[in-house]
């Protein structure tokens, strides 16, 4: 298993739609336990393939908490079957926008249908933090940030906050502290 490079926001490679999977065999389930090995490691509870780069329809998600078992679940082209209409807003967070949580409403639970770590169909009754999870990484399928069910106000100043870390990153790589420098190389 391999630790993957997660894509932060706003890298354009997050808005991209992600294909459905032919079928699940062994490269796919290698995808899947590297994504895992990845997930756990950020530390997270869900992440979408597209958020390492892989524009196919896969998530992986792990809700156990610290000192639980883990627990984790492989979703393969999942889709959502009957919504709840009720709403409640949740916290939420993303590996791929880090550092930043922002209530979202969305359905207090839903059924999701789903190939599974084997190529098996399932459905599943989700609500509650799970229910929360996977529609938040099923957005990431679609090329949608949670930060998209924010205000406009709030994403903009969310994706300028984003963009001044990365030049400040990207300006000590080059060995220079200051990101408004405009050495040649720099």
């Amino acid at each position: 298993m391999a630790i993957l490079p997660i894509i932060i926001a706003p890298d354009p490679r997050l808005r991209q739609k992600s294909a459905p999977v032919e079928r699940v065999d062994d490269e796919l389930r290698t995808l899947m336990d590297d994504m895992l090995e990845t997930m756990y490691a950020a530390p997270g509870i869900g992440l979408a393939a597209i958020q390492v780069g892989v524009p196919k329809r896969v998530i992986v998600m792990d809700l156990a908490g610290e000192g639980e078992e883990a627990e984790p679940r492989f979703f393969v082209n999942p889709e959502i079957i009957n919504p709840s209409t009720k709403t409640t807003p949740y916290e939420e967070g993303c590996l791929s926008v880090p550092d930043f949580y922002e209530d979202v409403e969305r359905p207090i639970s839903c059924r999701v249908r789903y190939l599974d770590y084997h190529g098996e169909e399932q459905i599943l009754d989700a609500e509650g933090l799970l229910a929360v999870c996977i529609q938040h990484e099923m957005d990431h399928l679609e090329g949608i940030l949670f930060i998209d069910h924010l205000s406009r106000l709030k994403r903009e100043r969310i994706l300028k906050k984003l963009k001044k870390e990365q030049k400040f990153a990207t300006a000590q790589e080059d060995g220079c502290g200051d990101p408004a420098c405009n050495h040649p190389g720099h």
